[in-house]
């Protein structure tokens, strides 16, 4: 088997190393080409590109790098043609790799796409577009299949690897041992998370550092810890936190230990939600993009939330801020709806743990399967 495939981002590339792992466990002689990162380049995928490349957040940036990217593409897709793969795998970025599947989908490849675009949020006409592009699709949640149901599009739930990488067991203890590990006191503990990329950090760690001192001011105890996903954050940002004066233990990656230790968190909308509700930590998500992307996606929004946690909850329960509602004293007073309520605490970790459940599958292996079944080989 030879097999092309192409993520986008760190998450991606964590995903499609883990599929290649899987479906090396089984047919060892498979072979992966494609673009991605060092996670998959370690699994034995041949990278043509480094996923930087494609790598995009908003409109704005798409909009700069649009040519580029659209040159590379082309490069890309002809060289996945000219080798002739059973398969074209596109994981995430769906706004590069729906387009690639297209076209070699006409080329005559079978086409995969891992992790759902979350086209049943916004700009919903993008379903007409998957459904010719994309032979299969493999969903993290399993009320995305529903969706791929109704629109007679082959679908399978495959789970989230991250329910498989959380420690299970009683809160507290996971949260004492975590403080102990972090050198942390026995105290409330905040966690602050702007993001992994720098205009995340940008946009969000000013109110996070203006709420983290009126928390401090209510109550000197309490104790904060910011992970940094990059070295090179770090080295940007770290000077503006020191400046800050407040009890902030800075931690290099160890973001699923951060979450662990807090008591409550302050992230933004993304992945980390997701990460926050499997580790049963209560959290304020947070969402800032450029007046142009917010726009963008209010015209073309399907739904109230933009948490990934609100979707999967039966309620959707977990507190949001947007664009201008980003400010200290917002992201102060929800906490504080947190902080002063031990028993919302508790509810709310008794919800996630609800909601968890229902991603607890060896995801790696089921996407590794569905896409052996769609190759016409023995299942992993």
């Amino acid at each position: 088997m030879l097999i092309a495939i192409a993520a986008g981002e760190p998450s991606g590339d964590i995903l499609a190393a883990g599929l290649i792992k899987a479906i090396k466990q089984t047919y060892p002689e498979c072979q992966f080409f494609g673009i991605g990162g060092s996670e998959m380049q370690a699994a034995g995928c041949e990278l043509l590109y480094p996923m930087e490349r494609i790598t995009v957040m908003g409109i704005d940036e798409a909009l700069k790098n649009l040519l580029p990217i659209l040159a590379l593409r082309r490069n890309l897709a002809q060289q996945i043609v000219e080798r002739k793969p059973d398969m074209f795998v596109g994981v995430d970025a769906p706004d590069f790799n729906i387009g690639l599947a297209l076209k070699l989908k006409r080329q005559g490849l079978k086409t995969l796409h891992y992790v759902s675009p979350t086209v049943w949020a916004w700009r919903s006409y993008r379903i007409h577009k998957i459904k010719r592009a994309v032979d299969h699709m493999l969903t993290l949640f399993p009320f995305e299949k529903r969706y791929y149901d109704q629109h007679a599009i082959p679908a399978t739930f495959v789970g989230h690897p991250a329910a498989g990488r959380v420690e299970e067991g009683d809160v507290e203890k996971i949260k004492a041992k975590a403080n102990q590990v972090l050198g942390l006191k026995e105290a409330t503990v905040v966690g602050l998370l702007p993001g992994s990329r720098n205009s995340e950090f940008a946009a969000l760690l000013p109110a996070m550092l203006k709420a983290a001192k009126l928390l401090h001011q209510q109550d000197s105890t309490i104790q904060f810890v910011l992970p940094f996903a990059k070295e090179k954050l770090r080295q940007q940002y770290e000077q503006q936190i020191i400046q800050a004066n407040l009890p902030i233990t800075l931690l290099d990656g160890e973001s699923d230990r951060a979450m662990q230790a807090s008591d409550v968190l302050v992230l933004a909308s993304g992945t980390a939600a997701l990460e926050a509700l499997l580790h049963r930590t209560p959290m304020v998500v947070v969402y800032k993009v450029s007046r142009l992307s917010y726009l963008m996606f209010k015209l073309f929004a399907s739904v109230k939330h933009f948490s990934m946690p609100n979707h999967l909850l039966e309620k959707p329960t977990v507190l949001e801020l947007s664009q201008e509602d980003v400010t200290g004293q917002n992201i102060a007073n929800e906490l504080n709806r947190y902080l002063s309520n031990p028993d919302l605490i508790r509810t709310t970790q008794q919800d996630f743990t609800n909601a968890a459940k229902q991603l607890s599958l060896d995801a790696n292996r089921e996407a590794a399967s569905a896409t052996l079944r769609l190759l016409g080989y023995a299942a992993a």
